[in-house]
């Protein structure tokens, strides 16, 4: 946080100044000059100084994660703010940071069922009246940035908190993602915004986001947060006890959803039984299902680039981080999304299709034939494709610019 102590003993002396001027009837214009030049000087001090504050989303890891790798390469000299509904996902961050915790307004009701039934504006998303938590969350929000006068405001993500930023007068930069978004409340927080970051590589972009907002962007590449090295597969399988000849398909589930359905991957099972099918991260059962020798579950594992490493073909949602995980170990891809909201993870799973980076289907298999054809197709990928989409510079680039961002802004040379 800045040294507040100059700026309240210069309030101090300017009352003080003010008062004795009133005493006398000295005219008001000296002290107003000396206000400013004092202020202006302050500032001249201080601008350079000024932290870069960050609003991380705090549903799976991937918002807090991305903003971790960033945050490793901004200058030590930087100020760094996070403001989080869950400081815990940021432990052992790796540099000084002051996290301030924001009340989880998730799932937090109107307090009458006529503040509830309000129609939401059409340049917002989520703003039910009457909801305690959700004015506590944004007043946080709002006396953080009044508190520590950012040189930016890194948004991670929320149109609205957007919004808030542009009318306290703070410079954001909105983190922008796959999705139908083209709605007046995504556009509303993009034009509100001095710029967007994209953590993927621009040939990645959809065709309907404008022009006009591209230009503004600022495309990383692919920005995984995994620092884990690659192995050749023949060193992971040996590190893994896994048989060197057999047929590996590894699936992924991610936590920012329920888990991936149970049932699909056992008629994947059976449509190769020779191939061994392996589940990291959660599933979720309906109770009908036969397990077969040939489908393993690990759980949450924290070894998954050494299982990456070790596969043949990956099957996994379009999650940010995973598909660069999965770009990163330049594996044959099949991209099976889960439901987001504005329909995110499906508009990039069609972009990774497009660039013949994955082979898409909308929904799980159903069938042996319907597996058979999807899995035919994944494996004549060429991965160099996928490869192609991950940078391992992108969270440097992001920090660099964002750095590049709070000087142009502020004119600090």
């Amino acid at each position: 946080m800045p040294n507040l102590k100059p700026a309240v003993a210069l309030t101090h002396a300017v009352k003080q100044l003010m008062n004795v001027s009133r005493r006398n009837g000295a005219a008001m214009s000296n002290v107003c000059r000396f206000m400013q030049k004092t202020e202006n000087c302050r500032r001249e001090q201080t601008s350079d100084r000024r932290p870069i504050a960050v609003f991380a989303h705090h549903q799976g890891r991937g918002h807090a994660n991305r903003i971790m790798a960033i945050a490793q390469h901004l200058p030590a000299e930087r100020p760094l703010v996070i403001m989080t509904a869950d400081p815990s996902q940021f432990d052992g961050l790796g540099r000084g940071a002051d996290i301030v915790g924001l009340p989880n307004m998730i799932g937090a009701p109107s307090r009458s069922a006529a503040l509830h039934d309000q129609p939401t504006p059409t340049t917002m998303h989520c703003v039910p009246l009457g909801v305690e938590e959700m004015r506590a969350h944004m007043a946080r929000i709002a006396e953080t940035l009044h508190r520590y006068d950012p040189a930016l405001f890194l948004i991670d993500v929320s149109a609205e908190i957007a919004l808030l930023s542009r009318i306290m007068s703070v410079p954001a930069v909105s983190i922008r993602m796959h999705g139908d978004r083209g709605d007046a409340g995504h556009l509303a927080g993009y034009e509100a915004s001095v710029a967007m970051l994209a953590p993927f590589d621009e040939r990645l972009e959809q065709s309907d986001y404008p022009g006009t907002l591209r230009r503004r962007t600022f495309y990383t590449g692919g920005l995984c947060t995994t620092r884990d090295p690659i192995l050749m597969k023949e060193d992971a399988r040996e590190k893994l006890g896994l048989d060197p000849d057999r047929p590996v398909t590894l699936v992924i589930a991610g936590g920012g959803g329920s888990g991936t359905p149970y049932a699909p991957l056992t008629v994947a099972a059976r449509a190769e039984p020779d191939t061994l099918w392996l589940i990291a991260g959660p599933v979720h059962r309906e109770g009908h299902e036969t397990d077969f020798g040939n489908l393993v579950e690990l759980g949450w594992i924290d070894n998954l680039t050494e299982y990456l490493s070790a596969a043949d073909r990956v099957v996994a949602s379009a999650g940010d981080n995973t598909v660069h995980e999965i770009a990163r170990a330049a594996k044959p891809f099949l991209c099976v999304p889960e439901w987001r909201y504005f329909d995110e993870q499906r508009a990039k799973a069609r972009e990774l299709e497009r660039l013949g980076a994955a082979v898409f289907r909308e929904t799980w298999p159903a069938a042996i034939p319907a597996w058979t054809e999807a899995l035919a197709q994944t494996d004549a990928l060429d991965p160099t494709s996928v490869a192609a989409l991950q940078d391992e510079n992108a969270a440097r680039d992001a920090a660099f610019w964002l750095e590049e961002q709070a000087n142009r802004l502020w004119d600090i040379s």
